[in-house]
């Protein structure tokens, strides 16, 4: 792994098994896949980097405030604007909404092809085609 390349993040959640449903389903759609699975989190592996949503002793269960400081959201690249498309309805139907509906899917600008989802625990992520559509 080159020299300061992200190794992992470390995702808090206030319900396991609703971000399991949401946040979990999606990556395991964008291609992770379970590296490890215990009581209080879940890993997923893609490449080198993994992401672990956990829900242990020590988390303050409220929900995710994406305008407070700290994270904002995590943006994935995905290979077309159709692709983008493809996701985003499925991801309607495991707890996300989207975001942004009035200007979707150029509510990052007209060059900039993306669906903004949330989930219902309030933690945003981004789907951005690689290649986007011309408008």
């Amino acid at each position: 792994m080159g020299k300061g390349m992200l190794h992992h993040l470390e995702i808090w959640v206030d319900d396991l098994e609703a971000s399991r449903g949401s946040l979990g389903w999606l990556l395991v759609r964008l291609g992770y896949v379970v590296q490890s699975d215990w009581a209080d989190g879940i890993s997923y592996q893609h490449d080198r980097l993994y992401i672990v949503l956990e829900s242990g002793p020590d988390v303050r269960h409220r929900p995710h405030d994406r305008g407070a400081p700290g994270l904002n959201h995590l943006a994935f690249s995905l290979p077309s604007s159709q692709d983008v498309d493809e996701v985003a309805a499925e991801a309607l139907k495991h707890g996300f909404n989207l975001m942004f509906a009035d200007k979707h899917p150029h509510a990052g600008g007209p060059d900039h092809y993306a669906a903004y989802l949330e989930d219902q625990s309030g933690f945003e992520v981004e789907l951005v085609a690689s290649r986007p559509a011309k408008i």
